[in-house]
């Protein structure tokens, strides 16, 4: 009876919470209407975005409004993510609809785009050039907010005590001990980053559109272009220097840069992400200038490529300043292993994140530390936390462990379905790799033609990597448990 009881103020709360995200969704799908002050394109599509955006906004306002949480109600990770799910899943669908009015696609093609952009992937099935403004400014506004998490503008806004369970969902870490306060830093933090994109953009020698789209795209990690050349349309060292910066900041740690901002230098030097961080790109531009060394000579352009798409990858944004043609297959091992390791914890990268690779890689040195101690000797392996030891025990190992063989078990599984529609085995690796690090290099499999089940399976891949595994699964569980209990306790069939 207790949970009878329960059940039907904690879905009241899911919906009403829900509901909230779906009004900052609708209003984000009015923002591309300011397309035509920034680049001359008009206002023609104005309806393919007011129509579903006030669509969106409606919905969730009446959600919100008729089933307001009860007092008492309490949000934790499950129903957090059951929140967090619904919410991604409603606003892709609506979102999908500008691309499929204005933009010209098709269903299937209409909702990658959109999941690519709420993702902060950067795969794209449209050609840029021959789309209006107003779509390309739709994708940057998508990643932006993709990047920043639907759920923490929310909580920043709204959320108070029953917050935990959302920002924990999302994927991020509390800067500080009040998490509305948390929220409204990385909020802060990341409108910062964009900022300084923009002015740094159009400096560097941006036109103001696409400065800000590329800003947009660089600090949320996303990597959509105006161009089709992406940064390669530009071929300029300012251009690559701004944004190599901006996509940096994009994928470090928010708690990392929170002690930039306040000097805390120390804190900052223990951090086994930065390492890890200094230590990939080092190597990552080293393997990489072999690896283009036969398309440019020694000089200033060779290095400028291997940096550019060093970081690129690293960071899960997916600019490129160049093509593949003449690469040496070792460039796109290096691709590959960069994409997989992703960016920072609690940032708006992708990939595995540099902290779960830093502990299994420190979790492998305990392990043949200790197996070379004399008997007896017990040590309690730890990692640094900002100023305290992080005592890591079995159990946060197995967790580890276990989301890193999920993660590598979908990657293999996209791979072959990518394989089994015809595409060369290294293709289909690297293009789900891709897809599944919301990265959004390609080497030309996806596209608007490609098959049905190529974009399907990119899309779940897109959405697996961007909404972690287990509150995926987590939040499934739970709707399912629930389901299956309301059923059999139903009146009709006691």
């Amino acid at each position: 009876m207790r949970r009878d009881a329960s059940l039907g103020p904690q879905y009241r709360a899911i919906l009403s919470y829900t509901g909230l995200v779906f009004v900052l969704g609708g209003l984000a799908m009015w923002l591309p209407l300011l397309a035509p002050l920034l680049a001359p394109g008009g206002w023609g599509h104005a309806a393919a975005f007011l129509l579903p955006g006030a669509a969106l906004s409606g919905l969730g306002l009446g959600l919100w409004r008729l089933l307001r949480r009860p007092e008492g109600a309490s949000l934790g990770v499950r129903e957090g993510g059951v929140i967090v799910l619904l919410s991604w899943l409603g606003i892709c669908l609506f979102s999908a609809i500008p691309f499929w009015v204005a933009g010209g696609l098709g269903f299937t093609q209409g909702v990658f785009e959109s999941v690519s952009g709420w993702t902060t992937t950067g795969l794209t099935v449209i050609d840029e050039e021959a789309v209006p403004p107003m779509i390309l400014l739709w994708r940057s506004v998508m990643q932006l907010g993709g990047g920043a998490g639907l759920a923490i503008i929310m909580v920043a806004a709204l959320a108070g005590p029953r917050g935990p369970g959302l920002y924990q969902a999302e994927g991020r870490s509390q800067l500080v001990p009040h998490v509305r306060r948390s929220a409204r830093l990385v909020v802060t933090l990341y409108a910062g980053y964009a900022l300084l994109g923009c002015v740094g953009l159009y400096l560097a020698g941006m036109g103001v559109f696409d400065a800000v789209n590329h800003a947009f795209a660089a600090v949320s990690t996303g990597g959509f272009s105006t161009r089709s050349a992406s940064l390669g349309h530009w071929d300029s060292a300012p251009v690559e220097a701004v944004t190599i910066v901006l996509m940096l900041l994009g994928s470090l740690n928010f708690v990392t840069a929170y002690m930039l901002v306040r000097g805390r230098w120390r804190v900052v030097a223990r951090n086994g992400e930065l390492t890890l961080l200094a230590a990939l790109l080092g190597l990552g531009v080293l393997v990489m200038l072999f690896a283009v060394a036969g398309v440019y000579a020694p000089g200033a352009k060779r290095v400028r490529v291997a940096v550019f798409e060093t970081v690129s990858a690293l960071t899960t944004t997916g600019f490129t300043s160049t093509t593949y043609a003449g690469w040496a297959p070792v460039g796109f091992w290096l691709m590959v292993v960069l994409m997989i390791v992703g960016g920072g914890t609690c940032s708006t990268a992708g990939g595995l994140k540099q902290f779960r690779v830093h502990l299994m890689l420190k979790a492998l040195w305990w392990k043949m530390h200790g197996s070379v101690q004399p008997a007896g000797v017990v040590e309690q392996p730890y990692i640094w936390d900002g100023e305290r030891k992080d005592y890591v025990g079995p159990e946060r190992l197995a967790e580890v462990g276990a989301f890193c063989f999920l993660y590598l078990f979908v990657l293999v599984l996209g791979t072959g379905v990518l394989a089994a529609s015809g595409y060369s085995l290294q293709d289909s690796l690297f293009e789900f790799a891709s897809a599944l690090g919301t990265v959004g290099l390609s080497r030309g499999v996806i596209a608007a033609e490609a098959p049905t089940a190529v974009l399907w399976a990119s899309i779940a891949g897109m959405l697996l990597g961007r909404l972690e595994f287990l509150i995926i699964f987590l939040s499934l569980a739970k709707v399912a448990a629930d389901l299956r209990h309301a059923l059999a306790t139903w009146p009709g069939r006691r």
